[in-house]
C-alpha cells in the first residue's frame, strides 16, 4: 500500500463538531464510548495465521518517527521516543500498538496525555477523545528500548562486540519499539540516533543530518519508500562508513568494523556487479541505496533488512566457507531488496514468495559465476521435499512457529524447498515466460504487498494458462508433485541438504 509521502502537521480533533451532533446520537455514542472505555484491555491482531497477535486494526500507519539516545554500553536500555502517524480505518475508543519489552514513560495522542497500558504484548493507548474513522492521528510513545532479551526470545537488538545491530524478523521490531507490527502495513521510516563522541550510527536509508552537541553526536536517517517494521535497521559501533558508486549512480554504502575495513574490503567491491547483475534478471534495483552491514557479532543468520543487509563478519573471514558460496549468499539478501522488502508479504503464509525468490537467484547466481547447475541443486531438493513438509508442512502453509524456536518460521520448507516450486513453475511453463513473470511481479507491486494468490494469477495471466491445479499441488500439497521433464526424480531415503544450505534471511 502506499502512504503520503509527507504527511499533513495533525490538527485538532474536531471536538465542536462531535459537540453539535443530534442529542440522541451523542448521547448513544457516549454511552457505547464509555462501555467499551471501561472493559479491560485486551491484546489485538489482524488475524495472521502463523501469528495471531502481531499487527493491529483500527488503523495504517504513514510514518514512524524513531529516537534512539545510545549511553555506550549495549547492556543498558536506550532512551526512545516513537512517533507514529496513522490514519484511523475504523472509529476507535483505544489504539492497540504492539510493544513487548520496556518501560513506558508517557503518552500523548495529538499532543494530548493519553492513558495506556499493557495487555499481553500490546500497549494499549486510551486518547482523551474517541478517533473517528478517517481521521488522522499522531501518537508519541517515550519508553525505554532495552537490548537484553529473555533466553526465550531471540532478534530485536543484537549485541555486537562493539554496540548494536537490529534484527527484527519476523515477529519482534516490537521488542525495539512500538508499532504496528505486521508486513501488510508498511510505512515510511525516520531515524535520529544519539551516541557518545566515537561511535557511529547508521540506519535505513540515506543521511539526512549530522548534529554534533558537547560529546555526543545525533545521525538522522530517512526512507524514501515505504518499508516494513520487521525490516527495520540501526547500527551503533566502531564503524567504518565505505561509500562506491553503483549502476546508474546508485549510492552503494557499508558499514564495517572500523578494525577490520582492509580484510573485509575485496568482498565489499562486489556488490555493485551483483546488483547489475540482478537488474539483468528483474529490472531497476527499487531503492535508494544499498550496502552491507557487517556485524561483529555471531548470530547463525544473515538478514535482509532494506537498505542495509545485516551480516556476521565471520561469514566474510572465515576460511572454511567457500568463495562461491559467500558470494551467493550475499545475491540472497541482495535479492530480497525485490523479493520481499519492494514486494512484501501480505500475511507470513506468503514467506515461501521472500525466501524461495531469493534461495533461487542465489542458486542461479552460483550456476552462472561458479559452475554450480541449478539443477543438481533442484534435484536434491527433490529428494528431501517431502521431508520438508512433513517438518514444517508445504511452502504456502507453513507450519505456525514453536515458543521459542529460534528457526520460527524459517525452515528449508520456505527456502530451497519454495524455491523448488519456481524451478517447477519454469520447467512447466518454459524460461521465456517465467522471466517475464519474475520482472512484472516487482514491477507490479512495487512498494506494496501481495499474496500468493496474487502470484497464481499473473502466472496465468503471463503464461496464457490456468495454473491453478499446478500450484495448489505444488504449494498446498503435502507430498511433492512430479517433476515436470523430469520423471526420474524420486524422494530420496536419507536427507541430503542442497549445496547451499545456510541459515540466512533468519
Amino acid at each position: 500500500m502506499l502512504h503520503t509521502p509527507h504527511p499533513p502537521t495533525p490538527r485538532s480533533r474536531a471536538r465542536s463538531r462531535r459537540r453539535l451532533r443530534a442529542a440522541a446520537l451523542l448521547a448513544s455514542a457516549v454511552s457505547v464510548c464509555l462501555v467499551a472505555a471501561s472493559a479491560p484491555p485486551t491484546p489485538l491482531g489482524v488475524g495472521d495465521r502463523l501469528f495471531p497477535h502481531l499487527g493491529n486494526p483500527g488503523y495504517d500507519v504513514a510514518a514512524y518517527d524513531l529516537s534512539f539516545t545510545y549511553s555506550g554500553s549495549n547492556t543498558k536500555p536506550l532512551k526512545a521516543v516513537t512517533t507514529i502517524d496513522a490514519w484511523t480505518t475504523a472509529d476507535l475508543n483505544r489504539v492497540n500498538l504492539d510493544f513487548a519489552h520496556g518501560t513506558v514513560d508517557s503518552v500523548e495522542v495529538d499532543g494530548e496525555p493519553a492513558g495506556f497500558a499493557t495487555a499481553g504484548e500490546d500497549l494499549v493507548v486510551t486518547p482523551e477523545d474517541a478517533l473517528d474513522e478517517g481521521e488522522w492521528t499522531r501518537i508519541t510513545v517515550r519508553h525505554s528500548s532495552d537490548p537484553v532479551y529473555p533466553e526465550d526470545r531471540q532478534g530485536g537488538w543484537v549485541r555486537t562486540a562493539d554496540g548494536l545491530a537490529m534484527a527484527n524478523q519476523a515477529d519482534v521490531a516490537h521488542l525495539v519499539f512500538p508499532c504496528n507490527d505486521h508486513p501488510s502495513d508498511k510505512a515510511r521510516f525516520t531515524f535520529r540516533v544519539t551516541a557518545p563522541e566515537g561511535l557511529t550510527a547508521v540506519a535505513n536509508g540515506l543521511p539526512t543530518g549530522v548534529d554534533r552537541t558537547g560529546g555526543s553526536t545525533t545521525w538522522t536517517y530517512r526512507t524514501q519508500h515505504p518499508m516494513a517494521t520487521e525490516l527495520a535497521q540501526v547500527s551503533i559501533g566502531r564503524s567504518t562508513v565505505l561509500h562506491r558508486a553503483g549502476p546508474h549512480g546508485l549510492p552503494v554504502r557499508d558499514v564495517v568494523p572500523t578494525k577490520h575495513r582492509a580484510a573485509l574490503e575485496p568482498w565489499l567491491k562486489k556488490t555493485p556487479d551483483q546488483i547489475a547483475w540482478m537488474e539483468k534478471k528483474v529490472g531497476r534495483y527499487p531503492f535508494e541505496t544499498y550496502g552491507l552491514l557487517m556485524a561483529d557479532a555471531t548470530t547463525g543468520f544473515e538478514l535482509e533488512t532494506q537498505t542495509l543487509s545485516l551480516f556476521e563478519r565471520e561469514l566474510f573471514t572465515e576460511p572454511a566457507y567457500p568463495k562461491w558460496y559467500v558470494e551467493s549468499i550475499m545475491v540472497h539478501e541482495l535479492a530480497h531488496q525485490w523479493f520481499g522488502n519492494s514486494v512484501s508479504p501480505a500475511t507470513w503464509s506468503d514467506l515461501w514468495l521472500n525466501e524461495g525468490h531469493a534461495t533461487w537467484y542465489e542458486a542461479l547466481y552460483a550456476e552462472e559465476t561458479a559452475d554450480k547447475p541449478m539443477e543438481a541443486r533442484m534435484k536434491a531438493a527433490y529428494g528431501a521435499s517431502d521431508r520438508w513438509r512433513t517438518a514444517g508442512g508445504p511452502p504456502a502453509a507453513p507450519k505456525p512457529p514453536k515458543n521459542g524456536s529460534k528457526t520460527g518460521i524459517f525452515r528449508s520448507n520456505v527456502y530451497d524447498g519454495a524455491a523448488l516450486v519456481l524451478y517447477a513453475l519454469r520447467q512447466e511453463i518454459g524460461r521465456p515466460a517465467f522471466e517475464r513473470l519474475e520482472a512484472a511481479w516487482v514491477g507490479r507491486h512495487r512498494d506494496g504487498t501481495a499474496t500468493t494468490s496474487d502470484f497464481v494469477r499473473l502466472a496465468a495471466e503471463i503464461s496464457g494458462r490456468d495454473l491453478g491445479d499446478f500450484f495448489q499441488a505444488w504449494l498446498y500439497g503435502e507430498k511433492t508433485p512430479p517433476m515436470p521433464g523430469h520423471p526420474d526424480w524420486k524422494p530420496t531415503a536419507t536427507d541430503q541438504a542442497p549445496a547451499a544450505q545456510k541459515a540466512h534471511g533468519e
